[in-house]
């Protein structure tokens, strides 16, 4: 696996036109995440290649989430006529393992508003505080129909 990492890490230099140890080291571990999550299924036969794409369409789609979950918190700081209801939401989990828990968990406390604060011992379910919460269901089916359906779908 290193050495792919470092093919990658030279391909990403070659391809920023930025050569300097950080950017190698940096092209080198996004490297290592790539084919830490591709690597069990082409040890098991199973295409990886199929899972190239939906884990483009996760990064996409949490960096828009990312841009409208800042301008939802900005304006909760900066309106004063926005009243705030935090609150906490269980959202029940679809048959998930520890590392798509994982993952699932991190892209949920990276987007601002949000954090994840605990996770059932079984995985069956997180509990999320929000910033805002108007609708509990709401926000459980964002996060089910948002992410984790992304989620399980690159863990598939």
């Amino acid at each position: 696996m290193i050495p792919k990492a470092i093919v990658l890490g030279l391909a990403w230099l070659a391809f920023t036109g930025h050569f300097g140890w950080d950017q190698f080291a940096f092209g080198c571990g996004v490297g290592l995440v790539l084919l830490f999550l591709t690597e069990q299924r082409a040890a098991s036969g199973i295409g990886s290649i199929a899972r190239i794409p939906r884990l483009v369409a996760l990064g996409l789609y949490f960096a828009k989430e990312l841009c409208v979950a800042n301008l939802r918190v900005a304006r909760a700081v900066v309106g004063n006529k926005y009243a705030l209801r935090p609150g906490v939401v269980r959202v029940p989990l679809d048959g998930h393992t520890d590392r798509s828990v994982t993952v699932l968990a991190n892209l949920i406390t990276l987007t601002p508003g949000t954090l994840t604060i605990d996770v059932e011992g079984d995985r069956s379910a997180l509990y999320v505080h929000c910033l805002d919460v108007d609708d509990p269901d709401a926000v459980r089916d964002e996060i089910k129909n948002g992410f984790e359906r992304r989620v399980l779908g690159v863990f598939a």
